[in-house]
């Protein structure tokens, strides 16, 4: 069959859907495995291919027009002689009408087990394959899985390894194991196709069916032309090696500086002054005279020195007539925290493309406009509405909410989390995601990417952008916006199934992508990340101060997909000789409230040596403190201790917990598996990193253990995803 013919003779016809057997055609064209069938006009045509195909047969009308035959009655199945062929004919014409374009003889394939696979064009992301379960329940189910073409072998393996129904691939029921290799051939001509024929804007083939051999078979298939929803949002990269110089300014030039201390332009330099920050800070004001205690220059022309970055708060209205005192200043970076922009409506909009387009012919880039600011503890710079001074570290965070950043960096601060860099991105007229996320892969000092988003301009940069970021450095997010209404499509399957957080979803798992649901968990898991080694794999071993709480903690492990394993005859032997003869003798193991650090670390040891386990979740062996502090003010209260020994007990409590997280994190550098801690009980001036030293590695220490085993699963993810790309060290 001539392809292109076809496609070109449909779309000639002003034809937006193939009808079934065209489909099928095309999709046999591109290794689909489609049924045998014949083709009829009338019943005496139908009733000679039911005798050649051989009874039991299925008739079913097709058209272009004729979508969702089942529920118009246009299938009949089970046809074993030539009078049920002759009164489904005459039924199917009665219902088509002049939509009939012909009638499809088929052998009745026997086969319990159902799939369906398509395609269709998101309008951010483009191209997307789908694969799940099928049949005429398709839509109620949503059992499915949606990743990007082009498709990887990989990618196609993954489609099926996610589906919730993994029984029906198995053998299941007398019939045996479906051919897996040929549904993954199946998936990857679906990309091929969705690459190569950019005027196909849906396939649905449902059902893909599978017979008692395992032998699969595309039994329906529709195909609608159109290319209607390709891309509509695309955005030019600039040279993300310029982004580094917005974070190591040797000058800044407020450009509406303020005396008020409630406005940007009071705040933003404040903030600069108030850390560690050595470079020169200019202000601008056309009412010159001084602020801050600084010189406060007119206009920017006026200052003396060079300037790297201009952060800008006067009136949108007014951002514009800067771009030639820029020019002729020689600054190249501008960060616009002024709002009024594209967020307000269609005027905004072209204020904003106008400023852009101005800023790009004078050689500045821009990063907002409607940004919070930035900040660099590397060098004490500190941007910021408010003097939030995390430490200095390896994450970094970018942030479509500027509030949400200054939270996330205040958290920081408080749990010990080293941040590299912080930037609000604001309306990304200029810098996208994108453009930070290629400045990230490069940059030496960055080790994870923590982001915020909302809204993407361009799905299709982002993904490949994420993708190669995250084979070297993990990238976790938390999006905002997950309930918007998606794309809605009555033609196939494929498209009503579809929606704007399926597919984002679907982008981050296929880009290594780890994904959060909550403010809390994002900073959970960095902090995971900033402190311990990657998994090797699923197995957990739990280590516990109590049963309940490692029986609670298994179950929770359990439904996250990570392994509790056995404890194989020589661990067990070399924990009896630590403790009592009445311990679990399992995994969790329950070291019966022993007291004292010695013992613990010492079964830590064995655990992490062992070979059956990738990970220990470590609970409720830091935190006595607070218990031995209750215990201390008791006898303290009764007289029973004195002052200077109640001080001693307190320093020896606080001293050995210290020894105890020093002893954890150099197990964890020896044998490079991670350790999870949950404290028995948290105080509110408890952190979740404890560094070491100078050591790549540090204590972590949650307040709950779901807290923890969230961190876990995450870490495993993102470590599978570097074995399935081969990037695993």
């Amino acid at each position: 069959m001539n392809i292109q013919k076809l496609l070109k003779q449909a779309d000639t016809d002003d034809q937006r859907t193939l009808n079934e057997r065209e489909s099928k055609q095309l999709l046999k064209s591109y290794g689909v495995p489609v049924v045998r069938e014949m083709t009829a006009h009338d019943t005496k045509t139908a009733l000679a291919s039911a005798e050649k195909i051989g009874f039991p047969v299925v008739v079913k009308g097709f058209g272009a027009t004729l979508q969702h035959k089942t529920e118009r009655g246009l299938v009949h199945l089970n046809l074993w002689d030539a009078r049920a062929v002759t009164a489904a004919v005459t039924s199917i014409m009665e219902e088509a009408g002049e939509e009939l374009e012909g009638i499809l003889v088929q052998p009745c394939l026997a086969g319990r087990r159902e799939f369906v696979a398509g395609l269709f064009r998101d309008k951010v992301f483009g191209p997307v394959i789908m694969f799940g379960v099928g049949g005429v329940l398709t839509e109620a189910l949503q059992d499915v899985v949606f990743r990007l073409a082009p498709l990887a072998p990989a990618d196609a393996q993954e489609m099926l390894n996610k589906i919730k129904a993994q029984s029906l691939l198995g053998a299941f029921r007398g019939e045996s194991a479906v051919d897996r290799e040929e549904i993954k051939r199946i998936l990857l001509g679906l990309s091929r196709l969705a690459m190569e024929q950019p005027q196909i804007e849906e396939v649905d083939i449902n059902p893909l069916m599978a017979d008692a051999a395992g032998e699969i078979t595309a039994v329906d298939a529709l195909v609608c032309l159109g290319g209607g929803n390709k891309i509509t949002t695309t955005t030019l990269p600039v040279d993300f090696h310029r982004i580094n110089r917005f974070f190591y300014p040797e000058s800044i030039a407020f450009i509406g500086a303020s005396s008020n201390i409630g406005k940007w332009g009071y705040l933003l330099p404040l903030s600069s002054m108030s850390w560690e920050y050595k470079g020169k800070i200019y202000m601008v004001n056309p009412t010159g005279g001084t602020l801050l205690g600084q010189d406060c220059y007119q206009r920017v022309t006026d200052i003396p020195g060079p300037v790297d970055l201009a952060v800008v708060t006067i009136p949108a209205a007014r951002v514009l007539e800067l771009i030639p005192q820029l020019k002729a200043k020689g600054i190249k970076n501008m960060l616009i925290i002024t709002s009024g922009f594209r967020e307000i409506g269609d005027a905004g909009d072209v204020l904003e493309k106008s400023l852009i387009k101005e800023a790009a012919k004078a050689g500045i880039l821009v990063i907002g406009p409607n940004t919070m600011g930035l900040c660099n503890p590397h060098i004490g710079l500190t941007c910021l509405p408010f003097p939030v001074k995390p430490r200095a570290g390896s994450t970094a965070l970018v942030s479509q909410s500027g509030n949400m950043g200054l939270q996330f960096l205040a958290f920081a601060e408080q749990q010990c989390i080293g941040i590299r860099g912080f930037c609000g991105s604001g309306n990304e007229a200029m810098v996208t995601i994108p453009d930070f996320l290629d400045a990230f892969e490069i940059d030496p000092l960055t080790r994870i990417v923590m982001l915020y988003m909302e809204s993407i301009r361009d799905g299709r940069r982002f993904f490949e952008s994420a993708t190669r970021v995250s084979r070297k450095k993990p990238v976790v997010l938390l999006k905002g916006g997950q309930s918007g209404s998606g794309k809605k499509a009555a033609a196939s399957h494929t498209g009503a199934i579809a929606s704007d957080a399926r597919v984002f979803d679907a982008a981050c798992q296929q880009a290594g992508i780890v994904q959060v649901s909550k403010s809390r968990t994002l900073l959970d898991v960095v902090a995971a990340f900033a402190s311990q080694p990657i998994p090797q794999g699923n197995r957990i071993a739990i280590l516990t101060l109590g049963g309940g709480w490692g029986v609670l903690t298994a179950d929770l492990c359990s439904q996250v997909g990570l392994d509790i394993p056995s404890l194989t005859p020589d661990i067990l032997q070399r924990i009896d000789h630590l403790l009592p003869a009445f311990w679990s003798r399992g995994n969790p193991v329950d070291i019966v409230a022993t007291l004292g650090l010695d013992i613990p670390t010492l079964i830590l040891e064995e655990l992490l040596k062992w070979d059956g386990c990738d990970a220990v979740v470590n609970l409720g062996i830091l935190g006595k403190q607070f218990f031995v502090k209750r215990v201390i003010a008791a006898a303290r209260t009764k007289g029973l201790i004195s002052a200077a020994e109640n001080d001693a007990y307190l320093k020896m409590a606080l001293g050995s917990e210290e020894k105890y997280i020093q002893a954890v994190v150099a197990l964890i550098e020896r044998y490079q598996k991670p350790v999870y801690g949950v404290s028995l009980y948290d105080e509110e001036k408890d952190q979740t990193i404890y560094p070491v030293g100078e050591s790549r590695y540090k204590g972590l220490f949650y307040p709950t253990p779901a807290r923890a085993v969230t961190a876990v699963s995450k870490m495993v993810e993102y470590g599978q995803f570097l074995k399935r790309q081969g990037a695993m060290k």
